[in-house]
């Protein structure tokens, strides 16, 4: 009987989710193939490890800007026109990167390529919340969440093989054509509900069910940063966040310098440590869920999961020291495998403390946070890689990343402490 109404209530609304998931994916790809070229480019036009750098900041310090004004143009013009900017900008800068051959212009090409895909998660969430009920918005936003680590699995898979048949320059052109292709499928499917004549009358109703409830009030930043709670969270995604940058774009030439890995045999190793971070974020959310059916507080129950997978992120210090691919490739994998059963519970803390209409804003602050975070660490790889020529003091740094994340929370989230925030 459930069955028969669900195929009453209609399904398109599902469709909407998988664009959004594809969408996920290709701004994955797009942001991972320099990672991939990184060892060819550099090798190619001389670039120096500060240099690399250098170019990977003017990403985050684009993505950062754009995570803090890209929700509000996306409410003044909504997620259709709003997808349609991002994703254009996105993809053009994407090719923009093989015409490209100085610093500078990949820097530029890399700081549009940030602007534009720092729009995809809000305008992915703002889609979400438009079509469909609150109590599906956890697994239609499920689905779309899924598309980095498809994406950070295909890059290497996709990006050698276009590149030593085609060329370096061919492996951004068809990337980034992607998102394009991509806008054949929004541009005539996505209308507002209340607007799409697709629907039936029954999803429509379904979809909205849930407008006759009051909109919680919006509150700016300034009425949320005096709580120690909201810097305990950009805290650990100050520490933390750039720990991930680091493994998308510096992994693959750390594979090359320290085991010959090239683009001829860069894929597995790739693949296995994304693969494996996939199983970390099943994991973290189990375990805080399994902690708290044990009838431990919530927020303490995340809060020890974090400290859980904070220890397995410590042995990477010895990577860089093992002459064994494999054992790199493993203490790599236990990191990536922390880092998402980490994320599944540090975005978690924050609606298990935060009300509802603080919510967005503490995500997207704690976000800039993580990004500045970024910006700072990818300038200092660089730094330090032209100083030492080795990977330990960076990997040292990631050892001790997530425990000092640990210990902010445990600092500054009480566990039993539920903020209240006054209406405005």
């Amino acid at each position: 009987m459930q069955v028969e109404k669900q195929d009453k209530i209609g399904n398109y609304r599902w469709r909407i989710v998988v664009l959004l998931f594809f969408a996920t994916t290709i701004n994955y790809i797009d942001r991972q193939v320099l990672g991939i070229l990184a060892p060819q480019l550099q090798q190619q036009f001389g670039w120096s490890e500060s240099d690399y750098g250098f170019i990977i900041m003017a990403f985050q310090i684009a993505y950062a800007v754009g995570l803090i004004s890209m929700g509000t143009l996306l409410d003044k013009i909504g997620t259709r026109l709003g997808f349609i900017i991002a994703i254009s900008l996105w993809s053009l800068a994407g090719m923009a990167h093989a015409a490209a051959r100085s610093v500078f212009s990949f820097s530029l090409a890399r700081f549009a390529l940030g602007i534009g895909e720092s729009a995809n998660f809000p305008a992915a969430v703002k889609t979400v919340a438009e079509w469909f009920p609150k109590k599906e918005r956890a697994l239609a936003t499920g689905i779309f969440n899924s598309g980095p680590n498809v994406g950070a699995i295909l890059t290497p898979l996709l990006i050698p093989v276009i590149a030593l048949e085609l060329g370096w320059e061919w492996g951004f052109i068809i990337t980034g054509a992607l998102g394009f292709i991509w806008l054949l499928f929004w541009i005539p499917m996505y209308r507002k509900p209340e607007l799409d004549k697709r629907l039936s009358d029954a999803e429509r109703r379904h979809i909205l069910q849930d407008d006759t409830e009051p909109d919680a009030t919006k509150l700016p930043w300034k009425s949320i940063i005096s709580y120690k709670q909201t810097w305990g969270i950009c805290l650990a995604r100050f520490l933390t966040d750039p720990i991930w940058w680091f493994f998308l774009y510096w992994l693959p030439k750390f594979l090359n310098s320290n085991h010959n890995i090239d683009l001829t045999n860069i894929g597995l190793p790739l693949i296995i440590i994304y693969m494996v971070s996939i199983g970390g974020s099943i994991f973290g959310g189990w375990m805080s869920s399994f902690l708290i059916n044990r009838g431990k507080n919530p927020v303490a129950a995340r809060i020890l999961t974090i400290f859980l997978l904070a220890l397995l992120v410590v042995p990477i210090f010895f990577a860089s020291f093992t002459s064994s691919l494999w054992l790199a490739v493993a203490l790599i994998s236990m990191a990536t495998f922390a880092h998402q059963g980490y994320a599944a519970n540090i975005f978690t803390i924050v609606s298990d403390i935060f009300p509802k209409s603080a919510v967005g804003s503490v995500v997207g602050l704690s976000g800039f946070a993580g990004a500045i975070g970024g910006v700072l660490f990818s300038g200092a790889v660089g730094v330090i890689l032209e100083i030492t020529g080795s990977y330990y003091v960076i990997f040292g740094i990631a050892s001790v990343a997530y425990l000092l994340c640990w210990l902010s929370l445990q600092l500054l989230v009480p566990a039993h402490q539920k903020i209240q925030l006054p209406q405005i």
